[in-house]
């Protein structure tokens, strides 16, 4: 009888599959996998090599608590001589002695997550079980045919392995641009986001169902949508807007999804506080990516927020143009949410590629906060059918806005407003530059095209279809030049008479802080002209002082003002209304690296700020991220006082541990200035 065969040690090769398979940064200690691509295993059996004639090899692979065939989370495949590509397969590639270098194949259609593989050997009648490790299998995006395939290395690049990002903010008209770290693949990242899908609500009612189902990137970009925030489950943030952050951290605080991530496992599931709409897409770009769903966070500004699918925001506001309370269909400045890379075979051909998600929670999907995915093309075409949520997404970029005015007897009067239109410079980071990437075109056709005219009348949007009525009164709210944090300055309301005939008018202007959401906060600055002359052909500008001692203690952490202009012709009854978000630019951080970056040599990195106030600052903390750094050096408190116009440096040291490209994200918060964060490009050499 021919002596069994038996295991001594199976060699993972952890440094070659992570190089294959773009996973080198998670592979230091176990096996991280992409479906689709063959990986290497080495055997090394005891006494005596093994022999085809006589042995026989079968292995199974097995994820989820309930492993099947039927649902394809468990498979069993033996040992052949050829190379299959597309299944579970395993083949020899070479053989020394009582080393047996093999080949196993994953399908591109497989369930991501954790998987078991074990071996069976079995030689005559004697047979023996062996464990060989654990494996994660990922999605590809280097695979043609993966769902999430992208043709792109550059893209594939950006979207999947790069871990530090910008996400946009400020207004329309003054882009700003925050850094961020995504940090996919940093320590306990993965983990996580396993663990973060197996609290998911349909895991713990069908476990077997969902590990199934996580063969589509479809159905995990739903279920990490419905994770990210914690409206219906045990997911990672609690969104909060209100300004009241004492019992947690400020949205504005956070510049890298790792801490939130971590925060919520070593809290048993408990959710982080506080998220705002770009806190919670970043940390859903952060677990797609890690997940290996190529994705992108994107911010569109003027973003509308409809309750009733009407696609329509209808504003009611009193005599003097202010709000009436009560209703929650708002305009955004700015919201943010990602796009994720994936084929539809749910859908009718052509809607592949760029989906839209929503994990911040705003109305409810199929009985959860959820949003997602939906195809942009679609939303482009005016198709409001397909799965998931096309209607909510399509009026949040196309909505229209109606401004009621409410006299004193009830009547209501509708105000012309030129200037508030909806989804606008939709902005991502552009694919291996810090550059700014505008991508309205992939969600509307040009204002005013027959492309766009045949999409609104698709989606039924009868009051983009309507002629709009004509003004011989313009105006619009236009700024001065510099209008940085703690700096008085002036606004002007541009007010233009096109018509032959002399104009009496009455003009209000204010101006209030506000939250990027919408919601407004206390006065800052007014004007009000009883009697405004309007000769014939003429301009005229109407300036409004605003004083850093007026909106220096009311000003929120979105460092917005929004001014509103309200312009009544009494002869005619005919109101005019223009407003602008202005935002208040903060002082600059500056990084400078002290020495040469080297592999696995230690540096200092000199931060400073000089403080732009004529008051001084206290509770002065900077807050570091990325580049190797050392836990101990994430957060760095300043003596007080910080007094006004001097200038507060700190030092942290760096390990950078890569050769490449990092990213350096600071935040810094104090009473007065709520978050500024700055970033720099670190560049490492070899050792």
């Amino acid at each position: 009888m021919a002596e069994e065969l038996v295991l001594e040690k199976c060699d993972l090769e952890l440094e070659a599959n992570g190089r294959d398979h773009h996973t080198a940064d998670l592979c230091r200690d176990r096996l991280v996998l992409r479906r689709g691509q063959a990986f290497r295993l080495t055997l090394h059996f005891e006494t005596r090599g093994y022999e085809a004639s006589m042995d026989s090899l079968t292995f199974t692979a097995a994820t989820g608590p309930n492993p099947s065939t039927e649902t394809g989370t468990k498979a069993r495949f033996s040992l052949s001589s050829a190379e299959e590509e597309g299944a579970w397969a395993a083949a020899v590639l070479d053989q020394q002695d009582t080393t047996l270098f093999l080949k196993l194949s994953t399908p591109a259609n497989a369930p991501i997550g954790l998987y078991h593989l074990s071996l069976e050997t079995s030689t005559g009648y004697q047979g023996s079980s062996f464990m060989l490790g654990n494996f994660t299998l990922l999605f590809n995006a280097w695979c043609p045919a993966d769902a999430v395939y992208l043709d792109s290395e550059e893209e594939r690049q950006e979207y999947v392995l790069t871990q530090q990002g910008f996400i946009y903010q400020g207004s329309a008209k003054f882009i700003k641009n925050i850094p961020w770290n995504y940090g996919q693949f940093e320590d306990g990242i993965l983990d996580i986001c396993l663990t973060l899908l197996d609290v998911n609500p349909k895991f713990l009612k069908d476990s077997g169902r969902d590990c199934s189902r996580r063969a589509s990137p479809v159905y995990v970009a739903r279920v990490v949508s419905v994770m990210v925030n914690c409206n219906d489950d045990k997911g990672v943030l609690l969104g909060r807007w209100d300004n009241d952050y004492g019992d947690g951290v400020s949205p504005m605080f956070w510049i890298g999804s790792v801490d939130i991530l971590r925060r919520w496992k070593n809290f048993s599931c408990q959710h982080v506080k506080y998220g705002q709409c770009w806190v919670f897409a970043a940390v859903a770009c952060t677990v797609l990516r890690c997940l290996g769903i190529p994705t992108r966070v994107v911010t569109n500004y003027n973003s509308a927020h409809d309750q009733n699918s009407n696609l329509l925001i209808e504003y009611f506001r009193n005599e003097f143009g202010e709000l009436q309370s009560g209703k929650s269909e708002m305009i955004w400045n700015f919201h943010c949410w990602v796009e994720s890379w994936m084929s539809r075979p749910d859908l009718q051909p052509g809607y592949e590629g760029w989906q839209a998600l929503d994990p911040t929670p705003q109305e409810k999907s199929e009985g959860t906060y959820c949003c997602g995915p939906v195809p942009v093309c679609a939303i482009k075409e005016g198709d409001l059918t397909p799965k998931y949520d096309a209607p909510f997404v399509f009026a949040e970029v196309n909505a229209d806005v109606v401004d009621w005015i409410r006299q004193d007897d009830g009547s209501l009067h509708k105000s012309i407003n030129r200037y508030l239109v909806v989804g606008l410079n939709i902005s991502t980071k552009a694919v291996g530059s810090d550059n700014r990437e505008d991508i309205t075109h992939n969600y509307k056709y040009p204002e005013g095209s027959e492309e766009e005219r045949a999409a609104f009348e698709r989606a039924n949007h009868l009051n983009k279809l309507t002629e709009k009525e004509k003004t011989e009164l313009a105006m619009r709210i236009r700024v001065s030049e510099s209008m940085s944090m703690g700096s008085d300055f002036e606004v002007f309301a541009h007010i233009t008479n096109d018509t032959a005939e002399a104009r009496s008018c009455r003009l209000l202007l204010c101006a209030r802080t506000v939250s990027y959401n919408g919601v407004l906060g206390p006065e800052c600055g007014t004007k009000q002209l009883l009697d405004l002359p309007l000769e014939p052909y003429s301009k005229q500008s109407i300036p409004l002082h605003i004083l850093y001692e007026k909106y220096g203690d009311c000003l929120t952490e979105s460092n917005l003002i929004k001014v509103r202009g309200l312009l009544l012709e009494p002869a005619t009854n005919n109101y005019l209304l223009a407003e602008r978000d202005i935002y208040l630019e903060n002082p600059e951080i500056k990084i400078r690296i002290l020495g040469e970056p080297k592999q696995n040599r230690k540096l200092v990195a000199e931060v400073s700020l000089q403080n732009p106030l004529a008051t001084a600052l206290s509770g002065c903390i900077f807050t570091v991220e990325g580049a190797g750094l050392m836990d101990e050096q994430k957060a760095v408190a300043i003596p007080d006082p910080v007094e006004a116009g001097e200038e507060v440096k700190v030092k942290v040291n760096l390990l950078p541990s890569q050769v490449g490209r990092h990213k350096l994200v600071v935040n810094f918060e104090s009473d007065k200035l709520k978050s500024v964060k700055g970033f720099r490009n670190v560049i490492v050499g070899p050792p």
